[in-house]
């Protein structure tokens, strides 16, 4: 009998996984972390909606010879963006395979293979990305993709794979969602498919293991940039691209990361130059690096956006409405991260920033 076979006959495996849960929970009750009721719920929802995520990705949907698209469904993670419909799909680097579908009206899509390394280190390097305009759209909307290592000379669009790729994010990015219609999609690996086995202990085992140290690895991942951005608050920085980059960002976007804390009675007031870009936006989150509800007011995009006479930005974040700007609710918040992301442009103004006491 395998040790994966004892682990689960004697229920091991499962105790096992609960006490990698448990631990998981220490990272919602670190010092740094605010202990208020409402944050500290967060947190445990937080690491729920990681668990669920984690569980389907390494036990019901992690053969790459049979993908399906997975949706985040308020899985959030690493200042997820309130306007993308998410979705991933897990990939071999050694297969290849072929995306077909309907481009919709959304404003922007790209497509990226990662190799996705949280449980490891806390990392998801990009292999491949294809994105935006570079997608061959034909003339009745419809979108064929090749995944592959190699580029097919007849392929008119092309995500490439590396070695170690293991998945696939498809990104897709509004900027009206009540006008706008995301696009439809499916996936298949080309090729001869091996016949499907039955569930083995040791894909349970590992499955399970796996999903622990993704909700801890996750978790711990980004508390760690929170309490970076922490060191300089009420400010957006350009915190150096290659720690987002490595936890899979698109390298197409360029990130804006901050830390905000406020007393009550006090605005955060933000002011940028806007560049040219086929998007962008600016998201309040919580301290958990959650994006706020995307149908409350806490983002701003390029459509959405009042921009001042100049042509500038400026945002209020606050309690209440001031009655000037583009306000964003903190949502019942004192403390939390922000993000502005500028997407398609190598011009990367950076805001000025500054506390305000509004009227009472």
């Amino acid at each position: 009998m395998s040790n994966a076979d004892e682990a689960v006959l004697t229920g091991q495996a499962w105790t096992d996984f609960c006490r990698a849960l448990e631990a998981a929970g220490q990272v919602v009750l670190k010092e740094t972390a605010p202990a208020t009721p409402l944050d500290r719920a967060e947190g445990f929802r937080y690491l729920s909606r990681l668990l669920r995520n984690s569980l389907y990705a390494t036990l019901e949907n992690s053969d790459p010879d049979r993908p399906r698209w997975q949706g985040l469904d308020l899985v959030k993670m690493g200042a997820d963006n309130p306007d993308n419909v998410y979705h991933s799909a897990p990939v071999k680097g050694t297969n290849s395979y072929r995306i077909t579908g309907a481009r919709g009206t959304i404003a922007y899509a790209s497509f990226g293979s990662k190799a996705n390394r949280y449980a490891k280190d806390g990392t998801m390097a990009s292999t491949g990305e294809l994105r935006g305009n570079e997608l061959v759209v034909e003339p009745d909307g419809s979108v064929e993709i090749t995944v592959s290592v190699d580029k097919p000379e007849d392929a008119k669009n092309w995500l490439p794979l590396a070695e170690d790729s293991t998945m696939i994010v498809l990104r897709e990015s509004y900027l009206d969602r009540t006008k706008e219609v995301p696009g439809t999609w499916s996936i298949e690996r080309l090729g001869d498919t091996p016949p499907a086995e039955p569930l083995t202990t040791t894909h349970l085992v590992r499955s399970l293991q796996r999903a622990a140290m993704g909700v801890h690895g996750t978790a711990a991942t980004f508390v760690a940039w929170t309490e970076l951005f922490m060191t300089r608050p009420n400010e957006l920085l350009d915190w150096g691209q290659e720690m987002f980059q490595r936890a899979g960002g698109d390298p197409e976007i360029f990130y804006l990361h901050g830390y905000w804390t406020l007393q009550p009675g006090q605005a955060w007031v933000i002011t940028t130059e806007v560049p040219d870009a086929p998007y962008w936006n600016f998201q309040l989150d919580n301290w958990w690096m959650e994006s706020m509800d995307w149908d409350k007011r806490i983002t701003v995009n390029k459509h959405t956006a009042q921009l001042d006479d100049d042509g500038k930005l400026t945002l209020v974040i606050a309690a209440a409405d001031p009655g000037w700007g583009n306000w964003i609710d903190t949502t019942g918040h004192t403390t939390g991260t922000a993000l502005l992301r500028w997407v398609g442009t190598d011009h990367h103004p950076l805001p000025t920033c500054k506390i305000v006491e509004l009227r009472r």
